[in-house]
């Protein structure tokens, strides 16, 4: 299967500035995408639109988000899906920027989790203010493990494996531990992330990749791959029985995750999706994130094997059963086959092909080779 989804690694503006597309979304009307893009010699990133192959700069101050305008004055846009939301680093604090009346649950989510975590194994960023649509975050001290596994100046492997010990540690520790009846309310009034709902949101990916691509006559031996991948995988969800809810990030990959020198402990960002959920849902999601560093040599397979090991046995400890490992996993996967990105659709394609046809041990084997 050769065919690519028609979203280019970059696009030339009016004023032929060119733009590397860093990520891609599919917009309501199929052949049309919404982007972030970046260009060499600018900080920040812009939105942009990708309409009829035509590419074209979202403004600035993007109509879907009216308070963004101003909060863009204050320091770097990092993050802007258009119309949708955008994050802004300023001088010691983040803001986060939401259509209008959309901050209202995050920030309840916020302070849901400020109740749940311990102090000694995780800290979170502080809200230090917010409206209906922006809330404003205090930052943490550290870089993201995503960024120190890139590192190889500063950070030696025996640190690298330190810091994804404590992690282990910590996370079985937050996940597994008692809560008292404080945490147990607060853990009780966060949405419940089932795999009934895991699964349907699963298929609204397909759903909208099909939209896209179902009358492209070259994308159907890849159509049909992918609606097959995709009824194994929810079957797969369904089929065994769920392992007991605890308390999930909900979308925890290692860019969640800060580590800082001296004794402080690891720092966690991002709580919008937090949730109820098997401990699998976390735990793979994190995986195959670092599966897909390695596969695209973003990480040293020494570095992958670390933190894989870490995170299995995170898994152990807080008794995940294998196959709901393996069925979230896969789920993690068949998201990224739904990417409009070049290759990134066929990659996960082929690694869920891949997947149903060895063991994870031997899989784990062959990405150290």
């Amino acid at each position: 299967m050769n065919w690519l989804p028609p979203v280019p690694p970059a696009a030339v503006d009016k004023s032929g500035r060119t733009w590397q597309v860093h990520r891609a979304w599919p917009d309501r009307t199929p052949g049309d995408y919404i982007l972030e893009v970046l260009t060499p010699g600018r900080t920040g990133v812009r939105a942009a639109h990708l309409r009829s192959g035509h590419f074209e700069l979202v403004p600035r101050d993007d109509p879907g988000l009216p308070a963004l305008r101003a909060e863009a004055r204050r320091g770097e846009i990092i993050s802007h899906r258009p119309h949708a939301r955008a994050v802004i680093r300023a001088a010691g604090r983040y803001i986060k920027v939401f259509r209008p009346g959309e901050a209202l649950v995050p920030a309840e989510r916020c302070t849901q989790v400020g109740l749940l975590l311990d102090a000694g194994n995780f800290s979170s960023p502080t809200v230090l203010r917010g409206s209906a649509d922006v809330i404003v975050f205090s930052s943490l001290p550290g870089r993201t493990l995503g960024e120190l596994g890139q590192d190889h100046t500063t950070v030696s492997d025996e640190s690298f494996a330190r810091m994804w010990e404590e992690w282990s540690h910590a996370w079985t520790a937050q996940v597994g531990g008692r809560y008292d009846t404080a945490r147990s309310s607060a853990l009780a009034t966060l949405p419940v992330h089932s795999p009934e709902v895991e699964a349907a949101d699963l298929q609204r990916w397909v759903n909208r990749w099909l939209r896209h691509y179902e009358n492209v006559p070259d994308a159907s031996p890849h159509r049909d791959a992918l609606c097959a991948r995709a009824e194994e995988v929810t079957q797969n969800l369904l089929r065994t029985a769920p392992d007991p809810l605890v308390w999930a990030h909900g979308d925890l990959h290692d860019k969640q995750i800060l580590a800082a020198d001296g004794t402080s402990p690891l720092g966690l960002l991002d709580f919008d999706d937090t949730a109820q959920a098997e401990a699998a849902l976390d735990l793979a999601n994190l995986d195959v994130h670092l599966e897909l560093h390695v596969r695209q040599n973003r990480m040293t397979p020494a570095r992958y094997l670390t933190a894989h090991t870490q995170v299995l046995a995170a898994a152990d400890k807080l008794q995940v059963t294998p196959e709901r490992f393996r069925a979230y996993s896969d789920g993690a996967w068949l998201r990224l086959a739904c990417s409009p990105l070049p290759g990134r659709s066929s990659q996960a394609l082929a690694i869920l092909d891949e997947r149903a046809a060895h063991p994870p041990v031997r899989r784990a084997r062959e990405l150290m080779a």
